[in-house]
């Protein structure tokens, strides 16, 4: 059972964290304006399936590698950076190609999920936070460690979805305009890619431990 006070405390901190744009909030918006709000929408989801994997990983411990070991941590890192830039590179590839098109072909949302799960899973900085950040609202005699930081990893995934979908609605509206303007629809692949390459210069040149990302 869950310490009450540290409850409370543990949902003020994880709502200001949460309304403050990081790179998934950058990632979701990118991919709403690049293909509609049901991709970005599937882009949310796709982001929560990874934290399921870092919960589970601070939950039980295998954070602690990426914690302890630095060349882990950066081959982690740099991996997701390399698909980030990957990610980036390709939108500048179909840019080019569909550059007679009045609009990008669309990618079918198994990938744009699939995308939305690597993309959270190969960043281990979202990892640190989870190890790092959980464990402050942890309090002995209230139950199995384990069981209180799965418990506050789940509601930090809740809250995240909620508040990644309500930028994904907003970013969906705007898209909605925004594709009535025919300069913008034929630009929209290097608006992304320019997106994609960002995040992923950010994540190979960032140092430590992140806020929430």
């Amino acid at each position: 059972m869950l310490d009450s006070a540290a409850l409370f405390v543990f949902l003020g901190t994880g709502l200001v964290i949460l309304l403050t744009p990081g790179p998934a909030v950058l990632y979701i918006v990118a991919r709403t304006l690049d293909q509609g709000r049901r991709a970005g929408l599937v882009s949310v989801l796709g982001i929560a399936v990874g934290t399921l994997f870092h919960i589970a990983a601070a939950t039980f411990g295998i954070s602690a590698i990426l914690m302890r070991s630095a060349m882990a941590f950066q081959t982690v890192r740099y991996a997701g950076a390399a698909y980030l830039l990957w990610l980036g590179i390709q939108k500048f590839r179909h840019a080019r190609d569909d550059s007679a098109q009045a609009a990008p072909p669309r990618e079918p949302l198994s990938r744009i999920f699939r995308n939305g799960v690597v993309v959270n899973l190969l960043n281990p900085k979202t990892a640190l936070f989870f190890f790092a950040f959980l464990p402050q609202f942890v309090r002995p005699g209230h139950g199995p460690i384990a069981q209180q930081m799965l418990t506050l990893g789940l509601l930090f995934m809740t809250m995240a979805m909620s508040t990644d979908a309500l930028y994904a609605l907003a970013a969906g509206r705007a898209a909605g305009w925004l594709r009535r303007n025919e300069s913008f629809t034929r630009r929209s692949n290097y608006v992304t890619g320019t997106v994609y390459l960002g995040l992923g210069i950010a994540a190979a040149t960032a140092g430590g431990p992140p806020n929430r990302s």
